[in-house]
C-alpha cells in the first residue's frame, strides 16, 4: 500500500517534528508543571484525542478531492508541499530574529500557568481550535499517500494516526522529565534557535524532495 522510500521518510520527519519542542509540547510542559505529572498526561491524551479529529477531518477531505479529481490531489499535494518549505523558511527567520536581538520570541513562564479544571477536555479543545494544525495534516500527510494503491482515507488514517502518537510519546516523555526540560526549554535561548533552525531546515528538505519528486 505504501511506497518504502516515502514511509521511510515520513518516519524521519514524524520523529524529527515530534521531538522538536513545538505550541502541543510546551502546553504539555506547562500543565505538568503546574499541576502534576497526572494533569501533564490528561493533557497529553486531550492533545491526541484532539489531533486524532483533525486527522479524520483532513482524510475525509483528502478522499473528496480525489474523488472529484486527480489534478485536484496533485494540487493539493503540491501547494502541501509548497507550505512545508514556507513554515521552515519561517522557522529559520524567526530564530535569526531572536539571535539578532529583534521580534521577542520568549516561551511565556511555563511554571505560572493555573492548573486546568479539566485538563483532558482543554487539551481536546486546544487541539481542535488550533487551525494551524488542520493546515499542518493537510499539507504533510498527502505527500506520503501512494494514490495508486487506492484506500487513500486508510492510508491517511494510518498515517495521521501514526504521527499523532509519535506527538504524543514526545510529551509523555516530557511529562515524565518535565523539571530538567522545562528548564532547558525556558532557560536555553541557544537550544531554541537551534531546534527551530534544525527543524526549518529539515521542513524546507522535505517539502521540496516531495515537489521535486512527485514532478517527475
Amino acid at each position: 500500500m505504501f511506497d518504502s522510500t516515502k514511509v521511510f521518510l515520513f518516519l524521519t520527519a514524524a520523529v524529527l517534528l515530534a521531538i522538536a519542542p513545538g505550541p502541543g509540547m510546551l502546553y504539555v510542559l506547562a500543565r505538568s508543571l503546574a499541576g502534576g505529572k497526572r494533569e501533564g498526561v490528561l493533557s497529553a491524551f486531550g492533545t491526541f484525542l484532539g489531533g486524532m479529529v483533525h486527522v479524520i477531518a483532513a482524510a475525509l477531505g483528502i478522499s473528496i478531492v480525489l474523488a472529484k479529481s486527480a489534478l485536484a490531489f496533485a494540487a493539493v499535494k503540491y501547494l502541501g508541499a509548497a507550505y512545508l518549505c514556507f513554515l521552515g523558511i519561517r522557522m529559520i527567520v524567526d530564530a535569526r530574529k531572536e539571535q539578532g536581538g529583534g521580534e521577542s520570541h520568549a516561551e511565556p513562564d511555563l511554571s505560572t500557568v493555573r492548573p486546568a479544571r479539566n485538563p483532558l477536555w482543554q487539551g481536546i479543545a486546544t487541539e481542535v481550535l488550533n487551525p494551524k494544525t488542520a493546515l499542518f495534516f493537510l499539507s504533510f500527510i498527502p505527500q506520503f499517500v501512494n494514490r495508486e494503491s487506492g484506500h487513500v482515507f486508510l492510508q491517511f488514517v494510518l498515517l495521521g494516526t501514526l504521527s499523532v502518537f509519535l506527538n504524543t510519546s514526545a510529551d509523555l516523555i516530557v511529562i515524565v522529565l518535565a523539571g530538567p526540560l522545562g528548564n532547558l526549554i525556558r532557560s536555553s535561548a541557544v537550544f531554541r534557535r537551534r531546534q527551530r533552525t534544525v527543524t526549518g531546515a529539515i521542513m524546507i528538505g522535505l517539502g521540496t524532495y516531495l515537489a521535486s519528486s512527485e514532478s517527475k
